[in-house]
């Protein structure tokens, strides 16, 4: 069986230790020197930036957010041991982590260290579809006679090349599609390599939960339940046409991903036509002020993924999922593209207090669309805001200090609700 030390990088047979460096951090697999596709995740990425620029944090539970009236935004692994999950309200995690460290997040420092291990990725394969700032699929399909090495080998030195110049760490799912390898990459985190095979995929997938398929939440998944559908291997008892009658084109969907089969293809040129981020609360929230404090946290989120990709975007879009899981978008055209938090802010702020009688909501999102280059953002005076171009002024001057000094060195006072 075809065996890959992650440690020296040595291609052998099976075996629990390395025969050349004599260490057990091996991985094995029938398929591993035959399969291309690949899911790169860093591990706890923003706590795992700040733990590496302070080595005092290493060993003390770390938590990224806001303020106590905040949500958590990412957590370390010691936290998460405690319980602390993402968008748990900071109060919560407080109470099951109060040792804790809390650090507000630094998105464009976050943005210039992704920036840093996509060019490591780009060494390997140009085909590359990033997700977010920390995580991307990879198809190294017919590398192997460029690097001399089958993907599995080179996806192991990409790992351990952000591990020795970056300082950070990451999980690979290998597997036959992007699927696959998706949920490959959280079998074994943190510093993990896991593999889904071609002939083990159906029993793999047989006694999964249907919440493992992309897009089930928590209404999908009642509806699904309501079916006597719980596990994916429920979904393939069902004939296709009965299932796209039942729930319509997403039917089909999940017929084809309940077998393992997904033909989507990683597009490094595919175009760009949003951006969004969103959060889940742990519990329905109806209150005002908490609810800006989210909007302002998420315009800061939009605004550096879309500075960190150089676009604008000309419409500002809000969801909103209420508490018996209908979801409302609510949308505004601008008229010049954005990436200043500052508008984001203030067009999401209207949005939400014209949709408040529909409270309370389980889920709140923004998005930008209708994306432009960046100089073709924020040209355009406000005459009902004559106050605008000197916040956005301050903005991008906030920005340099930031890029200066760290993130922290200048904090909104709304980003403490």
């Amino acid at each position: 069986m075809p065996a890959l030390c992650r440690d020296c990088l040595s291609e052998f047979e099976a075996g629990s230790r390395c025969p050349d460096c004599g260490r057990p951090n091996v991985i094995s697999h029938p398929e591993l020197f035959d399969l291309s596709i690949a899911h790169m995740d860093c591990d706890a990425f923003y706590a795992s930036v700040e733990k590496r620029d302070n080595p005092d944090l290493a060993d003390k539970p770390l938590i990224i957010g806001g303020g106590r009236r905040g949500v958590v935004s990412t957590a370390c692994y010691i936290a998460r041991i405690r319980g602390v999950r993402s968008a748990m309200p900071m109060f919560q995690a407080l109470k099951l982590c109060p040792d804790a460290v809390v650090l507000r997040g630094r998105m464009s420092h976050y943005a210039a260290v992704s920036r840093e291990i996509r060019a490591l990725m780009n060494e390997l394969t140009p085909a590359i579809e990033p997700l977010s700032l920390d995580e991307a699929f990879l198809d190294l399909s017919g590398t192997g006679k460029l690097h001399g090495h089958p993907p599995a080998v080179m996806l192991a030195r990409l790992v351990k090349r952000m591990k020795t110049e970056l300082g950070l760490t990451g999980s690979i799912g290998l597997s036959h599609n992007k699927f696959l390898a998706k949920i490959a990459s959280d079998l074994d985190k943190p510093q993990g390599f896991a593999v889904i095979g071609q002939a083990e995929t159906q029993d793999f997938l047989t006694q999964k939960p249907v919440s493992m398929l992309w897009g089930i939440g928590a209404a999908a998944q009642a509806n699904l339940q309501a079916a006597g559908i719980h596990k994916i291997g429920d979904l393939r008892r069902w004939p296709k046409d009965e299932l796209v009658a039942r729930f319509g084109a997403w039917g089909a969907r999940l017929h084809d991903l309940s077998f393992g089969r997904d033909n989507r293809k990683i597009s490094a040129t595919r175009e760009v036509k949003s951006i969004s981020n969103e959060t889940t609360f742990p519990n329905d929230l109806r209150d005002p002020d908490l609810l800006d404090g989210h909007i302002w946290r998420l315009a800061e989120k939009l605004s550096a993924r879309a500075k960190a990709q150089g676009l604008a975007g000309r419409v500002v879009v809000l969801k909103l999922k209420t508490h018996d899981f209908k979801t409302l978008t609510r949308q505004t055209a601008l008229h010049d593209g954005t990436q200043m938090a500052d508008r984001i802010y203030a067009q999401a702020a209207q949005l939400l207090a014209a949709n408040l009688k529909f409270a309370p909501f389980r889920l709140i999102g923004l998005g930008l669309g209708d994306l432009v280059p960046e100089a073709q953002g924020d040209r355009a005076g406000n005459l009902l805001d004559p106050q605008e171009a000197k916040r956005l002024q301050a903005e991008r001057a906030s920005d340099e200090i930031r890029k200066k000094f760290g993130d922290q060195a200048i904090v909104k006072g709304r980003a403490l609700r």
